[in-house]
């Protein structure tokens, strides 16, 4: 990163925080609010929607780093075109529900624009061959984007847990891309991925547990949208890429996944909001959403970023080590109880925010 890209992320970082405090006495004055109910994790009042300070803040240190040259135009586009429609949707559902079908759309529409723009999953590398999927990288391309960013606004239910693992993500991506080594094919997205880092670093100064706003789905959608495409690009560089990207997001994937896969077995409604994620179910065993968050940063700084370092230096072995990775993650999940049935137990009660 050159002096102005590091400047740019100071900025960023000071302009998110900010700028979380103004939507958080607009929140407040205005009556934007998540009231608890028996969904819910948290249990008092909090203004909610701050994360539309990180889509504010990005989008426009996104066209800073164009300016700079530090980023490609076609990465600015297809972060800013599909990033602003997702981070649309979700303002609005933040106010008044929009229709999942609806929701659904916005979101495909959103994953088709990045990947016209940037090219889908074009070639994978397993083990010491490259293949290339053609129009099949496509699909699992708006797959893929489609999936990460409701992930996220699945796994956006306790304090500071979502902004962290965007942090971690992004700042680990912009540690291990070889943007020095293939600058053209890597369109600046190490760069661009520590700005994000910047910005989520400035909300999470208000979101930290206990937590003074919320994200809303306003963020928490963006937040998986501009990782899934940074991910993607990444591929374009390094064709392993896509196995690290994994790695470094194992903890979100595979929560959700589980949780997913266990509630369609049961015939549930899994657009209905619900509290069995596995980090749901901790938090309220535990009753504490700090120790969760922080259970989670530890598990991504000391297993998932050396396994992450690991796949980048020997992409041929990285199918493997996604698997060594995951293996003890999914064991955990599951004793956690990662999609387990709710009952009235509530595993051990309520939980405090």
């Amino acid at each position: 990163m050159t002096g102005a890209d590091i400047a740019i992320g100071a900025l960023a970082c000071a302009g998110s925080a900010g700028l979380t405090a103004l939507v958080r006495r607009f929140a407040l004055k205005h009556g934007f609010l998540d009231v608890p109910n028996d969904r819910s994790s948290h249990a008092r009042v909090t203004p909610r929607g701050g994360g539309l300070a990180i889509v504010v803040v990005s989008a426009a240190a996104g066209v800073g780093l164009l300016l700079t040259h530090s980023v490609s135009g076609r990465l600015v586009v297809a972060l800013l075109g599909g990033g602003a429609a997702v981070a649309g949707v979700g303002f609005v559902d933040d106010r008044r529900p929009v229709r999942p079908v609806m929701r659904l759309g916005i979101h495909l529409l959103a994953a088709v624009w990045a990947v016209a723009w940037l090219g889908g999953l074009a070639d994978v590398q397993i083990g010491a061959q490259v293949i290339h999927l053609g129009a099949v990288g496509d699909v699992l391309a708006v797959l893929g984007i489609v999936w990460t960013l409701n992930l996220f606004n699945f796994m956006d239910g306790i304090d500071g847990i979502a902004a962290s693992e965007a942090i971690f993500i992004a700042a680990a991506a912009a540690m291990l891309t070889p943007a020095a080594l293939v600058p053209a094919a890597s369109a600046g997205v190490g760069v661009f991925a520590g700005v994000f880092a910047c910005a989520c670093a400035g909300f999470l100064v208000w979101n930290w547990p206990p937590a003074r706003i919320f994200m809303g789905d306003v963020g928490s959608g963006y937040l998986g949208y501009v990782i899934a495409v940074l991910g993607l690009q990444a591929t374009h560089a390094n064709p392993a890429a896509v196995w690290v990207w994994l790695i470094l997001g194992s903890l979100f994937f595979l929560d959700a996944t589980l949780t997913l896969i266990r509630r369609s077995l049961r015939r549930e409604r899994v657009h209905v909001a619900h509290r069995s994620h596995g980090y749901q179910w901790l938090a309220r065993r535990w009753r504490s959403h700090l120790s969760v968050t922080l259970l989670t940063s530890g598990l991504n700084v000391l297993w998932l970023l050396p396994c992450a370092v690991l796949a980048s230096s020997f992409p041929t072995r990285a199918p493997w080590i996604l698997v060594l990775a995951q293996a003890p993650l999914i064991a955990g999940l599951l004793v956690a109880g990662a999609g387990r049935r709710e009952n009235s137990d509530s595993a051990a009660g309520g939980t405090r925010s």
